[in-house]
């Protein structure tokens, strides 16, 4: 158990950089950063052990995200994305279970991709406008895309902000309600990765070790967001994020 599953120095370089990552992400960076640390780390493990990985990170920043916007969250958008979602991730279980690891490798990056389309779509059509009340199966749906994903490859995010970005809810309602959903997912999940194999003592153990450079990259992702133009570390992210899923979509086919 008091031996990390990342051994050296380049696993560990590369382990490094996806927490950092994560840790950014939770800082304030979003999406762009924290879908990078399942491909990331996918180059030097298995995908599912890679999100396993991740979990008890997430599971201590969620923690820290619930206290801080309690009771900030739209009760309709939390009734409408959490039970399919639910079923998004009972639905990523049973895919994990069947298929090769080639195969969640590709998913992850198929994920990672489609990620980049979404932001891409986001910014041409920012301005588009929803009505919550019409759109429930809408909702329904990128819930349950965004339960899949989760599970897959910690990647919900893209697939609820589709639904839940042009609802146009006050800042701190929307993010109450994206930390209340994807604190209830990642809890859910334990359950599964330890049923599937992945999430065991030496991996829980290795993940835990790395949180205090996780807070780090969060306060640093906060001050970041603060003092600089985050528009000149977008570009870069995504390059950077096609490069790996396409590697990941290549090495699946070998």
């Amino acid at each position: 158990m008091n031996t990390p599953i990342f051994s050296d120095l380049m696993s560990t370089l590369v382990v490094l950089v996806a927490v950092f990552l994560v840790g950014l992400s939770k800082g304030g960076f979003g999406g762009a950063f924290g879908i990078l640390g399942v491909p990331i780390l996918a180059l030097i493990m298995p995908p599912l052990e890679a999100v396993a990985f991740l979990l008890p990170i997430y599971l201590v920043m969620d923690a820290i995200s619930l206290w801080t916007w309690r009771g900030q969250w739209e009760k309709k958008l939390v009734l409408i994305i959490l039970p399919v979602g639910i079923v998004g991730i009972a639905i990523g279980w049973i895919t994990a279970s069947i298929v090769s690891e080639e195969m969640v490798g590709l998913l992850v990056g198929i994920i990672a991709l489609l990620f980049i389309l979404q932001r891409l779509i986001y910014r041409k059509f920012k301005n588009f406008k929803f009505s919550i009340k019409q759109n429930n199966w809408s909702g329904y749906f990128w819930g349950l895309i965004s339960g899949f994903t989760s599970f897959i490859a910690h990647a919900g995010g893209p697939p609820f902000q589709i639904y839940a970005i042009p609802l146009r809810l006050e800042p701190k309602v929307f993010v109450g309600s994206s930390v209340l959903i994807f604190s209830v997912f990642n809890f859910i999940k334990i359950g599964p990765y330890f049923a599937l194999g992945r999430l065991n003592l030496a991996v829980t153990w290795s993940s835990l070790i790395l949180i205090p450079v996780a807070v780090v990259a969060t306060l640093l992702g906060a001050y970041i967001v603060k003092k600089m133009n985050t528009e000149i570390f977008y570009p870069i992210i995504y390059v950077l994020l096609v490069l790996t899923s396409i590697r990941l979509i290549w090495v699946s086919f070998l």
